[in-house]
């Protein structure tokens, strides 16, 4: 997320009273809802990164289709604002509405801060017109403690040049990771000295385009269904660790110092110092920016060893506190309402910042002119098989215990399997002290 320097702002901005129905003025003890009585309703709305996040047309539109509801903007950069939220939630001083990353808004659930959505949910929303990702803040017993900013799913993203002149045959949708693995040895390069210039996949070790998909194509899990209780010491989890190490080891993939040395993954992609890469879908937009003139496009993420396919998708969500009024809540509710109808996620869709997850907004995609041409692997993934990254309240404690032991394996320092057990040990620990 953005962590330019920038002053804390708070605006008010006020609407024009009009003689319409508006929300209950209720009381917090009330169900979600009521009857209009006239009155002027007043929310914080809390925007981490301000307008480079949110896009102001959205907050502009809800403002200018919501007279009775006055909203005062909390805007400030992402890191200053995720500090600055755990002060105000102790001090009972946060906005009535905000996002943050989806892991982060269940531990707030857990905690009891974010209100419940489901019944909204189940009043004001057709979920058929939704694709699952809408429930990406949904726990195993059925609360729901955010809705998405926006979906960032994976995709294979590759660079049509080096396939061309490598001789490969493109990638396609119906391609396993079998394939890629014979597709990325085929299409490194190296010198006359034995020095690699072109590397078949960047072997990212980060969760979303790093382990988390090498362990789900290899049939493994990270945690179970419940999501209390770790994998890590399932054989087929080993196995897919041994893959992304094997690839770094051999050669045929990217490692972390050659990452390093590009600039980054993505650089290194754009570049062309790599074939294939895990993209995720916000990063579209800096690949056009920055890269104009490179030929590429995405497939679908491959398909397992089981022949599923899973696509890793990483969401911020909204969250209502569940300590504002119940007017309050409301109002907070006819926001996310609007940002989840037609009108917001059509802008949404067309920024290409983050997808969005109402269906009519998806079908737009089809018509972007914007590398990648193929954006319906990124669409058509996701509804076939998009999954979270096992969020639930403690997602940021494990997933730095397993970071830690991965950047091991994949330097070659610990042999998966140890790591895989080691990485089991530590993950359950934090699991049983959160229950």
């Amino acid at each position: 997320m953005k962590n330019k320097a920038k002053v804390v702002m708070m605006m008010s901005l006020s609407a024009v009273l009009l003689s319409a129905c508006t929300l209950s003025n209720s009381g917090s003890g009330s169900a979600p809802g009521g009857s209009g009585d006239g009155e002027t309703v007043r929310i914080t709305l809390g925007l981490p990164g301000g307008y480079d996040v949110t896009n102001k047309e959205i907050i502009d539109g809800f403002i200018a289709a919501h007279p009775n509801i006055e909203v005062d903007i909390q805007e400030a950069p992402w890191g200053d604002f995720t500090n600055r939220i755990a002060t105000q939630i102790a001090g009972n001083t946060m906005p009535d509405l905000w996002f943050q990353e989806n892991a982060v808004i269940l531990g707030y659930g857990q905690r009891g801060v974010a209100e419940d959505l489901a019944p909204y949910i189940e009043r004001d929303l057709t979920t058929d017109d939704y694709i699952d990702t809408l429930f990406a803040a949904q726990t195993p017993e059925g609360q729901v403690w955010g809705v998405p900013h926006g979906a960032n799913p994976i995709a294979l993203a590759y660079n049509k040049t080096i396939f061309e002149e490598g001789g490969v045959a493109l990638p396609t949708d119906e391609w396993t990771f079998e394939n890629l693995i014979e597709a990325a040895k085929q299409l490194t390069q190296t010198d006359a000295n034995g020095n690699t210039e072109v590397f078949g996949f960047i072997g990212s070790s980060s969760i979303t385009q790093g382990w988390f998909p090498w362990i789900k194509q290899a049939g493994g899990m990270v945690l179970d269904e419940t999501l209390t209780e770790s994998r890590f010491d399932d054989p087929n989890t080993i196995a897919g660790l041994q893959q992304l190490r094997d690839g770094i080891a051999d050669g045929y993939f990217m490692d972390g110092d050659s990452i390093t040395a590009y600039g980054g993954e993505l650089p290194a992609f754009g570049s062309g110092k790599s074939a294939m890469f895990f993209l995720q879908y916000s990063t579209q937009v800096t690949m056009n920016n920055d890269f104009p003139d490179t030929d590429w496009d995405v497939v679908k993420i491959p398909r397992s060893v089981d022949g599923e396919r899973y696509v890793p998708t990483v969401s911020n969500s909204w969250l209502i506190s569940s300590r504002a009024s119940q007017e309050a809540k409301d109002a907070s509710w006819e926001f996310l309402k609007y940002y989840l109808g037609d009108e917001a996620q059509a802008i949404l869709a067309e920024s290409g910042s983050a997808l969005p997850v109402k269906q009519s907004a998806l079908a737009l995609l089809e018509d972007s002119q914007t590398k990648p041409a193929n954006k319906l692997a990124f669409t058509d993934g996701i509804a076939e098989g998009g999954v979270t990254l096992d969020e639930n309240a403690s997602w940021n404690e494990w997933r730095i215990a397993v970071q830690q032991i991965v950047n091991e394996i994949v330097k070659g320092n610990v042999t998966p399997e140890a790591g895989a057990l080691d990485i089991h040990k530590r993950v359950q620990d934090i699991l049983d002290s959160q229950s």
